[in-house]
């Protein structure tokens, strides 16, 4: 009867990992369904097998060797030791990211992303718990709930955060101090989930004739990447170019990236149809392809700048590479975060997925993304503290009045430099313009 099992077990799960050659929901070869299975695959599959089967027969406590529990398990651990990026989505885990990408979700507000071996807050989102509460980019989770994140991965940090609204969780950060490697100051927090609902488009305005003197610069802010940032972007471009703009800011700073599809969009709002914006390389030929700038709306020609940081990520690292290297846009700030790998969702079926790092970025001049992220035209590093004041600023909200105070004597150094490159920008076209126009010497007879 064991026996049996066991090569019930092992039939199952052959089919389940691709051993008879059940890729993407077709078969592949060479392992076609009905050819032999390669000697490896075949001893490595007996083995898991017989290890799951040991473990449900003999396992003390019985009450941990359900099957699901096992094979989910499993699967966690697998796709785990890949990298950071690749998860096996059990039933609310691919909920959560359905909902995600339609720009509501429940939790608290704050994404993550491993750093230096750390779990880093990337983005607080403003009018959220971890917003509202002063999070920063940047400060370290060191414990949620009272368990120790130094050994978590990505995928479990992600879900201790996530909850039903009106739960709480505890978090214990680390918030770093210029200067001391690895120190700071350790604080807590108590934060309520809540439904929270994310615009992409945070800001949308002219800059003031403080900052920006005689010119009519725009400024967009973009907070990440969804399903309606193209749409929100288009009704931000409109208003400003209804009231005269002259040249525009894309702010991508702690922007933590989103929907390839979104950004390929955005970007190609400020290129000639056709464009290559980015392309993807893996192993497959279905994994390499060319993503292409849809010519939406009319070009205009006001010079740009984006600016960035080093927790600009993923698709705002798209849309920023692609104007950089098409000479559409300067790029002032921080070198990029450097995650240029590519996820494909896949379906499995009973409310579960599969997210599977099949291949990495590339900028239209063929430059990876992947752990180098991209550089600034003008590298305008700011400190911590800027950085933390300039955020405070950004989310409109005083927490206390120190902080009050601090976002009073704000100086954004980053935006001003983007201000000052598109004032030269104008003044050099300007006096082309005057050369051009002036009468061309004759030759005397």
């Amino acid at each position: 009867m064991a026996r049996a099992r066991l090569t019930i077990l092992l039939t199952v799960f052959m089919l389940l990992t691709g051993v008879l050659g059940w890729e993407n929901g077709r078969p592949s070869s060479p392992t076609a369904v009905g050819a032999e299975p390669t000697d490896e695959s075949y001893q490595y599959t007996l083995l898991f097998a017989r290890v799951l089967q040991m473990v449900r027969q003999d396992y003390v406590d019985e009450s941990k060797v359900d099957y699901r529990d096992l094979t989910y398990a499993a699967l966690r651990g697998m796709l785990e030791s890949l990298d950071p990026h690749s998860q096996f989505l059990d039933e609310d885990a691919f909920q959560d990211m359905q909902r995600e990408t339609t720009g509501e979700f429940s939790g608290l507000g704050i994404v993550v992303g491993m750093k230096d071996n750390a779990i880093v807050i990337l983005s607080p989102m403003e009018d959220s718990p971890g917003g509202r509460a002063g999070l920063m980019p940047g400060d370290r989770i060191l414990r949620i709930n009272g368990k120790s994140t130094e050994k978590m991965t990505l995928l479990m940090a992600t879900h201790a955060l996530k909850g039903n609204p009106g739960e709480t969780a505890a978090l214990t950060l680390l918030r770093p101090v210029a200067g001391t490697p690895g120190g700071g100051t350790v604080f807590e927090v108590t934060l309520t989930r809540e439904t929270i609902r994310v615009a992409s488009v945070k800001e949308a305005r002219l800059l003031s004739a403080t900052m920006a003197g005689p010119d009519k610069i725009g400024y967009i802010r973009i907070e990440e990447f969804g399903e309606n940032t193209s749409d929100e972007v288009d009704h931000a471009l409109e208003g400003l170019e209804e009231q005269g703009m002259q040249a525009l800011v894309i702010d991508l700073r702690n922007n933590p990236g989103g929907l390839l599809d979104s950004a390929v969009d955005v970007a190609g709002k400020f290129l000639p149809p056709g464009t290559v914006v980015v392309s993807t390389k893996g192993r497959t030929p279905d994994q390499t392809q060319e993503f292409l700038a849809r010519g939406q709306r009319e070009q205009a020609g006001y010079p740009m700048v984006v600016l960035i940081n080093s927790y600009s990520a993923s698709a705002s690292e798209i849309v920023a590479g692609a104007l950089k290297d098409l000479n559409r846009a300067i790029l002032v700030g921080e070198t990029t975060f450097g995650k240029g790998s590519v996820q494909s969702v896949q379906p499995l079926g009973n409310g579960v997925g599969l997210r599977l790092t099949t291949a990495k970025y590339y900028t239209p001049s063929g430059k990876s993304i992947q752990g180098v992220g991209i550089t600034p035209d003008i590298e305008v590093p700011i400190t911590d503290e800027e950085e933390r004041r300039i955020v405070l600023t950004e989310s409109q909200q005083a927490f206390s009045p120190n902080q009050a105070a601090d976002a009073a004597k704000t100086v954004d150094r980053q935006l001003e430099r983007a201000v000052s490159a598109l004032r030269s920008v104008r003044i050099y076209n300007e006096r082309q313009a005057e050369l051009n126009a002036m009468p061309k010497a004759g030759v005397g007879r």
